[in-house]
């Protein structure tokens, strides 16, 4: 069979490869996507991530909302999702999640104050560790979740480019803190 040289598209090599009604597995596409953000978030901890992904996947069978199952199956353990108000537990979270990287945050808080977190802004917390974990390597992200929390987990500094690409399309709004 020769080409149809009338019809032909050198942009549309692979049409002839799959049918008009050849359907994708949208779920497996979603897991897909799914198990390479977990490997992003739990940097060279591939049990970690496996553990989280069976949590997520439990989750969607249930007709949880895809979101929704991430942030429940990382929170402490891959990812962090804090009021605002609360710096104590951001910087809790942050001293947990560097630890699993290997990294000690140091914190620029008075602790001989009766509440150190009393004036302590998350912000500059958030910049204090996002400064101290890329000299080591890292890279901490903030989901810009719309609520009024602190949302985001370490990656490494090589992921960069493609943890925004693999968490847009799960639905995660994310940047880089600097």
């Amino acid at each position: 069979m020769h080409p149809d040289s009338d019809n032909f598209d050198p942009d549309d090599n692979f049409r002839a490869a799959f049918s008009d009604y050849a359907e994708l597995d949208e779920d497996a596409a979603l897991e897909a996507v799914v198990w390479q953000f977990l490997l992003l978030i739990n940097p060279g901890d591939e049990d970690a991530a496996a553990a989280q992904f069976a949590e997520i996947r439990d989750a969607l069978v249930a007709d949880a909302e895809p979101i929704e199952a991430i942030r429940e199956a990382i929170d402490w353990k891959a990812g962090f999702f804090v009021a605002e108000s609360d710096a104590q537990g951001l910087v809790e979270v942050i001293d947990e999640l560097a630890a699993r990287v290997g990294v000690r945050v140091e914190w620029d808080i008075d602790d001989e104050a009766d509440d150190p977190f009393e004036d302590a802004d998350a912000g500059s917390l958030m910049s204090q560790a996002a400064v101290q974990l890329r000299e080591r390597g890292y890279t901490l992200w903030a989901w810009e979740s719309g609520a009024e929390v602190l949302a985001g987990w370490i990656a490494q500094r090589s992921d960069d480019e493609a943890v925004p690409q693999v968490a847009g399309p799960l639905g995660f709004n994310v940047r880089a803190v600097i």
